[in-house]
């Protein structure tokens, strides 16, 4: 499976999905995740930063799976 081709899931850390997609940093960004670099994004979940963040995991999961 190619990295466009694979899809982005909530278990998958930050760092993951950045090293997967470099551009999904705008749709962490436009959530208010600004802090892209710190030590969180690596061991982070996508539904863990969702919910420390307050965004809807589901819809966040949609935006970065278009992108």
């Amino acid at each position: 499976m190619s990295q466009q081709e694979q899809k982005i899931t909530k278990d998958m850390t930050i760092a993951e999905v950045l090293r997967l997609n470099p551009k999904t940093l705008k749709v962490f960004m436009a959530a208010g995740m600004h802090c892209i670099g710190c030590g969180a994004a690596t061991g982070e979940s996508v539904a863990q930063a969702a919910m420390v963040h307050g965004i809807d995991a589901d819809k966040l999961l949609a935006e970065l799976n278009k992108v």
